[in-house]
């Protein structure tokens, strides 16, 4: 009998790291997730990847084949196979690929987390059957996998497509990458809790957020009270769409695309954050552009969608190398 060919995804995270195995029509055949433990020394985290690894695989080894390994994490250089000085782990420089490649006798790749979901959206997702599209990734920060031709764009030294830092207010908020006015600091979930407690400083509106510590409101709070009509809450979604959509107008002229798609617990507050969005995409899009581009939801499963992402790094470096013709 022939085995499935099925492929590892790794979604390194800072607080927990995912991983299951994938076929290649984006199933997820099982999955497990583990505590990141970034205070240790990276190796120990891969020999625990490995360990559970070894020991799920047991139960599948005799229907499917492990061919590769994709693995999705913040700062990751394609390039290099390294993650640069990862944010929340307390490692510096990791050669993942070289660290990888002693547990696992298999090809090794390695993207940033917002690249990994572009793959995943173009071969499983919202992208499928799309050569050029754009996902935004919406969670604590903003992040961004550009796709041109159907190829991830990398730039010259593996770190292109940083789109939650270009700059949407000059002299604006402080990011955490030490600029100011970055999209990040404005569109994110962060960015909507920081805008919410400039509007409460500005307005005399009563609000249920007024009774809530900086420290206790997160983005499904403020989703929450939009929902029952806060006018502080809806203003935030009103500001943190327009942002968005004068951005989205922005990066479609360098790429043209025929989506963006929006991922992350941001991006699941739906029409709140997607109507003003596309309003004024359009208001400040090229006329040229205007009524050609959709935003668009994730196509791909919640819950496991970075494993996914990650996974379909590996199968779509794979089918580049025709390693699954042999």
């Amino acid at each position: 009998m022939n085995k499935i060919k099925i492929t590892l995804g790794i979604d390194i995270g800072g607080t927990n790291t995912a991983f299951g195995f994938v076929d290649q029509n984006g199933k997820m055949i099982d999955e497990v997730s583990i505590l990141t433990k970034g205070w240790e020394e990276a190796e120990k985290l891969f020999d625990r990847i490995h360990k559970k690894v070894s020991k799920l695989y047991k139960k599948y080894s005799a229907q499917y084949e492990l061919i590769g390994v994709g693995v999705g994490a913040p700062n990751a250089n394609y390039y290099k196979g390294i993650i640069v000085n990862p944010p929340n782990l307390q490692w510096g420089d990791v050669d993942v690929i070289a660290q990888l490649k002693e547990y696992f006798n298999l090809p090794v790749f390695i993207t940033n987390d917002a690249n990994a979901t572009a793959i995943g959206e173009m071969l499983f997702g919202a992208a499928k059957g799309m050569k050029d599209f754009i996902v935004i990734t919406l969670g604590t920060g903003l992040g961004g996998g550009v796709v041109i031709n159907g190829k991830v764009v990398y730039g010259a030294d593996g770190f292109a497509g940083e789109l939650g830092h270009t700059c949407i207010e000059p002299n604006g908020r402080k990011c955490g990458c030490g600029n100011s006015g970055c999209l990040e600091a404005y569109v994110s979930a962060t960015g909507i809790k920081r805008t919410v407690f400039e509007l409460l400083a500005k307005r005399m509106d009563e609000s249920p957020l007024r009774k809530i510590k900086y420290a206790d409101l997160n983005a499904k709070i403020i989703y929450d009270a939009a929902k029952q009509g806060d006018p502080i809450a809806l203003e935030a979604f009103e500001y943190t769409g327009r942002l968005l959509g004068i951005s989205l107008a922005n990066f479609a002229v360098f790429s043209r695309p025929e989506a963006f798609i929006l991922f992350g617990g941001l991006a699941a507050a739906g029409d709140l954050i997607m109507k003003p969005a596309k309003k004024y995409m359009e208001e400040h899009l090229l006329i040229t552009f205007k009524n050609k581009i959709k935003i668009l939801s994730s196509g791909l499963a919640d819950g496991n969608s970075a494993v996914l992402g990650a996974a379909a790094l590996a199968w779509n470096e794979l089918d580049g190398r025709k390693v699954l013709q042999e």
